[in-house]
């Protein structure tokens, strides 16, 4: 049974031939005695981003971090602490370092990612959004940005609960007036929370720790969040609900988007027109999502009969701001993240993160990235370096014609189509198409964005099997269509060059070549030979290898019939000289070969 999946990956956007992946002039020419290594260092995995194997990478750490974090960031990477930073400063320094940690206040621009000259490949912020970063840049620029989501999230959502009580009690007006020498107990009396209706806007982490609090202090929470799913809401007692009837009906309304194109200045005149008169504000999320000008005009106008604020478009606002001086505003610097145990907790994760991407580790909180699940990342990690392998292989056997320009890769395997994420598995495939015949690096960030420049477009296909689902994949095939093969044999009885593996003992291995099956550990180089079927071979093929002192790893023997054609494939731990491969080339049975860098 074949599933077919077209629509993951389809980039005939850039076509022209100038946008074309040409391989004409960087691959090596047919002729098996002219190759020459590779210029470019085989990357393993996603992300290596130090400088040399024998250099500690350079993390910059713009904004301040606990002692924990830092401490492990030391113990892998020099660190280069400086704080306060204007662009241009950061931008100077940005050119050295491998690594860059900022929290909220820092602005990771594009110019930051063109000052790096491709040196930066991490960002990680210390917190949950990541707003103050041009993500756009950053894959583009193939760098990854991690953010740390989980360690602050409870001191966020109890400063949120915080913050509703103080306002609904006056909390912080009371204090200045006892402290100016007043006592209006009269004045300030307040409101109570409980059977008051809470919208939490946003139910992600934050969002959802919140819901929880208020159900405990008896308040009836509903919540809007178009991808929030309804079963984790139900299962804390939640309704989700549409944005007006959350703006039309609440008492107390708690603000836990993201800052997007979407949610800039969501709530502004005419949302403020919507909302129950008298209804009260916390926001603890993004200073943009609010028109602050028009908070101000519904303060005024007795729709909003309070807002607590820790968060506001310019931090620090400024002396004047009308907001801020409001007297039915409380107003906070910023404090969601800061108790002693969340601050500890982010440095830890934001450098855990960071420390990881830089030895090359596949990130679970990377932003900018597919966001593979940490078990899925671990179940398909064997199979990430055969996809890259595949990769390689294959477009070094092409020779020509008008270019790379359609791939299409097909994953075998007894699971779902819908319990089987490929992302990932594509993404290397596309780092091993494109690193071998050009100066682009390319990782599990940048990889569909470098596909689509260049004109590539690879289509997925799904081979369901038989059998139990245990193993996430039994085979991945890469096949390149509408070109000239350096080997022919690679050709398959379609016309494409096609090459498929599998992984055995965690090993990747080369199980077929065209229409030849082979058997061959993914490690070192190869070398293929087609060849008549005959006795001896092996060992003809073998003594050559020997007495150059090129180190056999292993050999695999595929054949259509007995004493017909054959494919040899044959694993070596060194790149054999010139002279070496002439010598197999002379061989009388051997047809043709070809040496194949991984």
């Amino acid at each position: 049974m074949v599933n077919a999946m077209h629509t993951t990956l389809s980039l005939r956007t850039l076509s022209t031939p100038s946008s074309s992946l040409s391989l004409s002039s960087n691959l090596p020419s047919p002729s098996a005695f002219s190759l020459r290594p590779f210029p470019r260092r085989h990357r393993p995995l996603l992300f290596i981003v130090s400088a040399s194997l024998d250099a500690k990478p350079t993390v910059l750490v713009a904004e301040k971090l606990g002692e924990e974090g830092l401490k492990l960031l030391k113990d892998f990477a020099n660190v280069d602490c400086s704080y306060n930073l204007t662009p241009e400063e950061l931008c100077n320094k940005i050119s050295v370092c491998d690594a860059l940690i900022v929290r909220s206040g820092t602005k990771v621009s594009r110019d930051v990612f063109e000052s790096s000259s491709g040196r930066l490949k991490v960002v990680g912020r210390a917190g949950v959004g990541i707003d103050n970063v041009d993500l756009a840049a950053a894959t583009e620029f193939g760098c990854l940005v991690v953010n740390a989501p989980t360690a602050n999230t409870v001191a966020a959502a109890e400063h949120g609960i915080a913050l509703m009580a103080a306002m609904a009690r006056n909390v912080s007006q009371a204090d200045a007036s006892v402290k100016a020498g007043k006592w209006q107990r009269n004045k300030y009396v307040g409101v109570s929370l409980v059977g008051k209706k809470l919208a939490v806007m946003g139910f992600g982490k934050v969002g959802t720790e919140v819901a929880r609090r208020a159900k405990g202090l008896g308040m009836h929470v509903i919540a809007h969040d178009p991808y929030a799913p309804a079963d984790r809401a139900r299962a804390i007692g939640v309704e989700l609900v549409g944005f007006e009837e959350a703006l039309s009906t609440a008492d107390f309304i708690s603000l836990h988007m993201p800052l997007t194109p979407a949610t800039s200045k969501v709530l502004n005149d005419e949302t403020f027109a919507k909302m129950k008169k008298g209804v009260r504000i916390v926001n603890v999320a993004r200073g943009g999502v609010i028109d602050e000008d028009a908070l101000v005009r519904a303060l005024d106008a007795g729709i909003v009969a309070q807002a607590a604020l820790d968060v506001f478009t310019e931090e620090p606002p400024s002396k004047d701001s009308k907001l801020i001086m409001h007297e039915q505003v409380t107003a906070t610097p910023h404090l969601g993240a800061s108790t002693m145990e969340a601050q500890e907790g982010v440095a830890i994760e934001i450098a855990e993160a960071v420390v990881g991407a830089l030895r090359g580790e596949l990130a679970a909180t990377a932003v900018n990235a597919p966001m593979v699940p940490a078990e899925i990342l671990t179940e398909l990690k064997p199979f990430v370096g055969l996809a890259e392998k595949l990769g390689r292989l294959a477009v070094q056997l092409v020779s020509g014609g008008n270019g790379v320009k359609t791939v299409k890769v097909t994953y075998a395997s007894s699971r779902a189509p819908d319990d089987l994420d490929t992302r990932l598995l594509r993404a290397m495939i596309t780092k091993g198409l494109i690193e071998p015949i050009s100066s682009v690096f390319v990782n599990l960030v940048n990889a569909d964005f470098i596909a689509k420049q260049r004109g590539l477009r690879i289509t997925e296909e799904r081979v369901i099997l038989d059998g139990s689902p245990e193993n996430p994949l039994e085979y991945i095939q890469v096949q390149i269509d509408n070109v000239e093969s350096r080997f022919a044999s690679a050709i398959s009885d379609s016309g494409e060059i096609k090459v498929e593996g599998r992984v055995k003992d965690g090993v990747p291995h080369l199980t077929k070549v065209g229409s030849f099956e082979v058997d061959v550990s993914l490690e070192g180089s190869i070398i293929l030979c087609r060849q008549v079927d005959q006795p001896g071979m092996i060992g003809k093929v073998g003594s050559v290898l020997g007495q150059e002192n090129v180190n056999v790893s292993f050999m695999s023997v595929g054949r259509i019939a007995p004493r017909k054609q054959a494919v040899m494939a044959i694993g070596v731990d060194e790149q054999p000289r010139k002279e070496s491969l002439k010598k197999i080339g002379d061989i009388p049975a051997v047809e043709e070969f070809v040496f194949l860098k991984l």
